[in-house]
């Protein structure tokens, strides 16, 4: 069974959709002993980063978020990634969940190249830094994927698993013991996502 918070913020029905095309059990939740029961958790989020937090907070689910983050595997997507860090930047400074080392910073401040466009989206070449990662089973370097994201994790080298070159190496996917994250789509990333939620749930 693979929970997916429902805190407000996010694209449940194409997660959800994408998990059941697989075959895989799901269900989109807010409660506590749901998530406690589930085998993976998947932490989903678009908008803004303060925002997201409040909401999640709201829920009362930090707390187990974190708890349950030591037992079984857990993803966070886009802002849902970006939300398992330690702070962003984003309009102003805010505190993450804290269970990966690292910030998250505008994209913009950092671009080598003035005239790319932030935010940044389209299909990337995900360049697989740990390719022997469990999560790549089923994914060949040099795939393509999607991202929608004005922001992106920094100061994280130890725990990144992939990256996409954006006139800089942005963090595309990162890992912390049982803790996973990828600042793109995999919902929205055609086969290639497909397979990477499949990874997943076998992890």
């Amino acid at each position: 069974m693979i929970a997916i918070l429902d805190y407000g913020v996010g694209n449940l029905f194409s997660l959800s959709s994408s998990l059941k095309s697989l075959g895989l059990q799901t269900v989109v939740t807010r409660d506590a002993d749901e998530l406690r029961a589930a085998d993976r958790l998947i932490l989903p989020g678009v908008g803004a980063f303060a925002d997201a937090m409040d909401r999640l907070r709201a829920t009362g689910l930090v707390p187990v978020l974190r708890e349950e983050a030591g037992r079984k595997p857990l993803l966070g997507i886009c802002l849902g990634m970006q939300l398992l860090f330690e702070k962003s930047l984003e309009y102003g400074e805010h505190e993450g969940l804290g269970l990966i080392p690292g910030t998250v910073r505008p994209l913009a401040d950092d671009l080598t190249d003035p005239t790319l466009k932030v935010p940044h989206i389209g299909w990337n070449r995900l360049d697989l830094l740990r390719p022997e990662d469990p999560l790549f089973r089923y994914t060949k370097p040099g795939e393509y994927v999607y991202y929608v994201h004005s922001y992106y994790a920094c100061g994280c080298a130890d725990y990144t698993l992939a990256t996409s070159d954006y006139s800089i190496p942005v963090t595309g996917a990162v890992r912390n013991g049982l803790v996973y994250g990828t600042q793109f789509h995999p919902e929205k990333s055609g086969d290639t996502g497909l397979r990477m939620l499949r990874a997943f749930a076998e992890l």
